[in-house]
């Protein structure tokens, strides 16, 4: 059975940092791409970050201008997200999901990844 946990959301305020990570288990993790994606109230979910296993080439939304920072660990199974500069638009539910791929052109697209976990929140107060 796969699973994948997030953790590391919180109350920040504007500028501020976090580090999410997410681990799993039940899939080989370093045969899957892995993402990060948010998710506001009354928003569609929305491709933040991408990073592909085999060659670790990373994907970011342009909306990020930079602030973020996906990695991640085969060892520990865990992929990270460091955000920097934190605004109160970046206010939403991040998830972590898994896909049994390459991260692609169309990394952005939740349809494509296969396991989801349930989210941390990040709350940005201005």
């Amino acid at each position: 059975q796969v699973q994948v946990k997030e953790s590391g959301g919180g109350l920040v305020q504007a500028g501020g940092s976090l580090r999410l990570s997410c681990t799993t288990s039940g899939l080989t993790f370093d045969d899957n791409a892995m993402g990060w994606f948010r998710q506001a109230p009354g928003k569609e979910r929305e491709g933040v970050s991408c990073i592909s296993w085999e060659d670790d080439i990373t994907y970011y939304s342009d909306s990020l201008e930079g602030r973020f920072t996906i990695s991640r660990d085969n060892a520990k199974s865990t992929l990270y997200l460091q955000m920097i500069n934190l605004k109160p638009g970046d206010t939403a539910t991040y998830y972590c999901a898994a896909l049994g791929s390459t991260c692609g052109g169309r990394w952005f697209n939740p349809r494509r990844f296969d396991s989801w976990g349930q989210g941390t929140q990040v709350t940005v107060s201005s």
